[in-house]
């Protein structure tokens, strides 16, 4: 039994430290969900209040975030293999690309819930300067 433990530990021990370059990519997606998780969560709470109803916390949307972070972890896994096993001969980075997109999603939706929770023009300036940025961006201005 202690030899298929350690089996087990040295397999598990070998998959991590493969995965270990995206450590950072995936620290900094995780970070930027959770960051929009809370925000969201507190402009939910200061919506309903505004409207003058019952605001409760549901649990199906806490498990719709963690059901999203687990796809974007498993996206930014198989970009990074893809990238360097399949396609080692040209430097794409997707998995930078990849969470890139999905951190500017979150911190879109950030800029939403923040200019809902904070009377500051700031955050509906930085939406705008932010939306402005990407269509340029977008259309190669």
């Amino acid at each position: 039994m202690e030899t298929l433990s350690r089996l087990f530990n040295m397999a598990l021990i070998g998959t991590l430290s493969l995965f270990a370059p995206i450590a950072p990519l995936v620290g900094c997606a995780v970070t930027f969900v959770a960051v929009d998780f809370v925000t969201g969560v507190a402009a939910s709470r200061a919506r309903a209040h505004a409207q003058g109803e019952e605001w409760f916390f549901e649990s199906h949307e806490a498990w719709h975030t963690v059901l999203k972070l687990g796809f974007v972890v498993v996206a930014i896994a198989m970009s990074w293999l893809v990238e360097r096993f399949v396609l080692d001969f040209v430097t794409l980075n997707l998995a930078k690309m990849f969470t890139g997109f999905t951190c500017a999603v979150e911190f879109w939706s950030f800029l939403e819930n923040a200019s809902q929770l904070s009377d500051s023009p700031i955050f509906v300036w930085l939406k705008r300067y932010a939306r402005r940025r990407i269509r340029k961006e977008v259309d190669g201005e």
